[in-house]
């Protein structure tokens, strides 16, 4: 077994390196952005690549070349194309969860303005407008009016919202690092890795609409990772002054996503 490895200075890349010197894998270091990438790993059995949803480059074409090599070249991956085609992709997820019946808050995406508008004018509010990619809370708002819901709208099949705003980023890791939620290493890395020139490169989103209904008073979620037969489970807390429900309708749903009742919080 011999490891081609895409490595990137304080990415997994480094565990990964260190794993293989350990134990005597043999590896060798490609460069995933090289116009010969698929000749650097012909002689290889695997490709691994922590590609991150911050870098515009790998945006462009880490899933394609993923694919290309795992499917192609029957090459194994890591992450493998089935685990990272829908990442931070709201989008992709949405009909993923959809396609194997999992309980999912009503989700509801337009790619027509005339649709959207007519959707809102029907809804009752709040409800939770999203961007299809964003972590941590990134790129989700809680509209609490028709109105607004129709200025997001609109604005999405017109001049679209940045994807990747760097002092809204930024501004959301100080309120972390002020309740203790980061340290000030990370602060700092975030103050020395702005970019004006690479900002450029991250398009604006536009062309869809996506709204979910509301879930009041939840405090936090649980997450389950699995590897192979094993599963960890960790519960990650809301942040503090997360948007709740206060004074307004919610819905009430069953098993089938179908309304059975609203309440009042």
């Amino acid at each position: 077994m011999k490891i081609a490895i895409h490595h990137r200075p304080n990415s997994y890349s480094e565990q990964w390196i260190e794993y293989c010197k350990q134990y005597n894998i043999q590896y060798k270091i490609v460069n995933a952005y090289s116009n010969d990438i698929l000749t650097q790993i012909a002689d290889c059995d695997a490709f691994m690549w922590h590609h991150h949803l911050h870098q515009y480059k790998d945006f462009l074409f880490a899933k394609q070349l993923i694919y290309v090599i795992e499917k192609q070249l029957g090459k194994i991956c890591y992450p493998d194309f089935d685990t990272c085609w829908h990442y931070d992709d709201k989008v992709g997820q949405k009909y993923l969860l959809e396609s194997i019946g999992v309980a999912l808050v009503p989700t509801h995406i337009f790619y027509t303005r005339t649709e959207a508008l007519e959707w809102i004018r029907h809804s009752t509010f709040p409800k939770v407008f999203k961007l299809r990619s964003g972590a941590s809370g990134t790129n989700v708002r809680l509209v609490k009016s028709e109105k607004e819901a129709q200025r997001l709208a609109k604005k999405a099949f017109s001049s679209g919202f940045e994807k990747n705003n760097y002092f809204r980023w930024l501004a959301d890791r100080w309120a972390q690092y002020k309740r203790g939620g980061c340290h000030l290493k990370w602060l700092l890395m975030g103050l020395f890795t702005f970019h004006p020139y690479k900002e450029r490169f991250h398009k604006e989103e536009m062309g869809y609409a996506y709204f979910q209904y509301f879930m009041p008073n939840n405090d936090y979620d649980i997450r389950v990772f699995t590897i192979g037969n094993r599963a960890v489970a960790k519960i990650r807390m809301n942040k503090l002054n997360d948007f709740r429900a206060s004074g307004s309708d919610f819905h009430i749903f069953d098993k089938k996503n179908i309304e059975i009742g609203r309440a009042h919080v």
